[in-house]
C-alpha cells in the first residue's frame, strides 16, 4: 500500500524543483482581488456571494462623510452615539468634535460610537444616513449591497454585500485623495475635548503598520455572525492593487498571498496612447486622428501577445473637403483574446483655418501710426 506525502511536503517540492511556490487556496469563504486603475478583478474566490460585511461597512460611511464638504464642521454627539454597542472611540455625550476627527476615528478605530456621530450629522439622522449610504451604492454599482446602517453591527438581517461590491466600493474611495490620506495613516491624534490629553488613536490596520510595506490602507472588520473581513489596498511599481476578503480565518496571509501573486504575475502596460494614431489606408486620415487618452491595462506576459486593436473608421464624405468633418470619425477597440476590454473615440483634428486678412488690415500695417 503506498503512502500520500502530506499537502505541505508536496508543495516545498514542488517549490524546490520549480522555484515558486505551490498555488494556494485562501483562507476566506469569498475573496476578490481587483487592480485598482482598470477595475480588472485578478483573482475571485466566491466573489458575488452576499454576505455580512461587518466593519468594513465604514469604507462607506467614510466617503459619504468627506464628499460632504463638512469635514471642517463640529459635530455634537448623542445619547444614542455614545450608546452604541461594539468598537468604542470613547466619545462624550454632547461633546463637540471636528466631523474629520470622527472620520479618523471611525477609518483607524473602528468607533462605532463614531460612525453614529458621522450618520446623525452628515444625514440629518442614522435613517437619513443609510439612505445616502445605498443611494451612493447604486451610484458605484454595487448591484448585491444593501446597507442597513452606517457601523456594520449584526443589528440587521438585510445588511449585506459581496467581496467584489467591497472592491468597487473601495477603488471609488481611493479616488478621493482625503480619503487615502486617512486610510492611509497609522496614528491621528484628536484633541480631548476637556483639554487633558489628546486622544490617540493607532490603526487597527495591522497589514499597514507591520506586516507588509507595500500595503497603503485598508479596514478591517468583525462580528460574531461575518466572522473576520479585511480590506486593504497595495501599491508596488506601478501597480495599485485591492484585496477583499469575508469570514476568512487567516485574513493578514490570505491578502500577502494575493498581492504577492498579484504583483508576481501582473504588469500595467499601454496599450493605446494618447495622441496621433495610424488607422485606416485613406489619405484623408492621415496625420489628423488622434486619442485623447491612454488605454492601461494589467496583463501577464503571455496575455501580452493577445491584445489585439481594431478600427473603426468612417468612410471619409465629400463635404469633409470643406472642413465639414465630425469630431468623431470611429472607434478604437481594444480586444484580449475575444474579449473587448475597451472602446474609445478616434478623435479628428478640426483645426480652423487662419482666415486671410483683408487688403485694408494688409495695408495698414504699412501706416507710420499703425
Amino acid at each position: 500500500m503506498k503512502k500520500k506525502l502530506p499537502i505541505a511536503i508536496l508543495a516545498f517540492l514542488l517549490f524546490l524543483a520549480t522555484g515558486t511556490p505551490a498555488a494556494a487556496e485562501p483562507s476566506a469563504a469569498s475573496a476578490v482581488l481587483m487592480e485598482q486603475q482598470s477595475g480588472r478583478v485578478l483573482y475571485a474566490k466566491n466573489p458575488h456571494a452576499v454576505m455580512r460585511i461587518a466593519s468594513i461597512t465604514k469604507i462607506m460611511t467614510a466617503i459619504i462623510a468627506i464628499e460632504s464638504d463638512k469635514l471642517d464642521e463640529k459635530v455634537k454627539v448623542s445619547e444614542r452615539a455614545v450608546h452604541t454597542e461594539g468598537s468604542s472611540v470613547y466619545l462624550k455625550k454632547g461633546e463637540k468634535i471636528p466631523l474629520e476627527d470622527l472620520v479618523y476615528g471611525l477609518m483607524l478605530r473602528s468607533g462605532n460610537d463614531a460612525a453614529v456621530a458621522i450618520a446623525e450629522h452628515v444625514g440629518g439622522s442614522l435613517e437619513g444616513f443609510v439612505y445616502l449610504m445605498n443611494e451612493k451604492a447604486k451610484e458605484i454599482g454595487m448591484k448585491h449591497t444593501y446597507f442597513a446602517n452606517p457601523h456594520g453591527l449584526d443589528d440587521s438581517e438585510k445588511h449585506r454585500s459581496t467581496a467584489y461590491d467591497m472592491a468597487l466600493l473601495t477603488r471609488y474611495a481611493m479616488k478621493n485623495a482625503e480619503y487615502r490620506k486617512i486610510s492611509g495613516t497609522e496614528v491621528y491624534r484628536s484633541p480631548d475635548p476637556d483639554g487633558e490629553w489628546d486622544r490617540i488613536w493607532y490603526n487597527k490596520n495591522r497589514l499597514l503598520t507591520e506586516k507588509y510595506k507595500y500595503c497603503t490602507g485598508g479596514k478591517t472588520g468583525y462580528t460574531k455572525k461575518a466572522k473576520r473581513t479585511l480590506v486593504t489596498t497595495a501599491t508596488k511599481g506601478d501597480l495599485d492593487l485591492i484585496a477583499v476578503t469575508l469570514n476568512a480565518p487567516d485574513d493578514w496571509n490570505d491578502h500577502i498571498y494575493l498581492y504577492e501573486q498579484g504583483f508576481l504575475k501582473y504588469d500595467p502596460k499601454i496599450i493605446l496612447q494618447k495622441g496621433e494614431v495610424k488607422a485606416g489606408n485613406h489619405p484623408f486620415y492621415k496625420g489628423n486622428i488622434y486619442l485623447k487618452r491612454d488605454v492601461v491595462y494589467p496583463l501577464t506576459k503571455k496575455e501580452e501577445k493577445q491584445v489585439a486593436i481594431r478600427f473603426h473608421m468612417l468612410k471619409p464624405k465629400k463635404q469633409w473637403q470643406n472642413g465639414e468633418v465630425p469630431p468623431v470619425v470611429g472607434q478604437a477597440e481594444v480586444y484580449l483574446k475575444k474579449e473587448k476590454l475597451y472602446s474609445l473615440p478616434v478623435y479628428y483634428k478640426n483645426e480652423q483655418k487662419k482666415q486671410e486678412p483683408s487688403i485694408w488690415e494688409k495695408w495698414k500695417e504699412w501706416l507710420p501710426w499703425s
